[in-house]
């Protein structure tokens, strides 16, 4: 199987699987704020789906000064994460983990 690569800067961090690597970015990497609405996620993948499921192709563009090919890399980039995962269960994982995080003893 062809490992995951964090592309956020110059990280570079491979990982077997694409769960490993949303993790890896949750974890590892400093937050994102959303330069359309102002929301604040984790950078990498997740920053990603939050820009192509909350906000048109425009937006984004307008925000970010983005390309019709950062755009469409990006948007390719999503598909792919997501044929290979169900998001639905690790979007519930973080969840339930950063949930747990708050729970643990300081």
């Amino acid at each position: 199987m062809v490992p995951w690569r964090c592309g956020i800067e110059d990280c570079g961090k491979q990982t077997v699987d694409v769960e490993a690597l949303i993790r890896h970015q949750t974890d590892e990497h400093a937050n994102h704020e959303c330069r359309v609405c102002g929301t604040v996620v984790p950078d990498g993948y997740l920053a990603i789906r939050h820009a192509f499921e909350e906000h048109t192709r425009a937006e984004y563009v307008r925000a970010y000064d983005a390309t019709s090919e950062a755009v469409r890399r990006r948007e390719q980039l999503k598909d792919n994460v997501e044929n290979e995962i169900d998001i639905d269960s690790v979007m519930a994982d973080l969840e339930d983990t950063d949930a747990s995080d708050l729970d643990a003893p300081g």
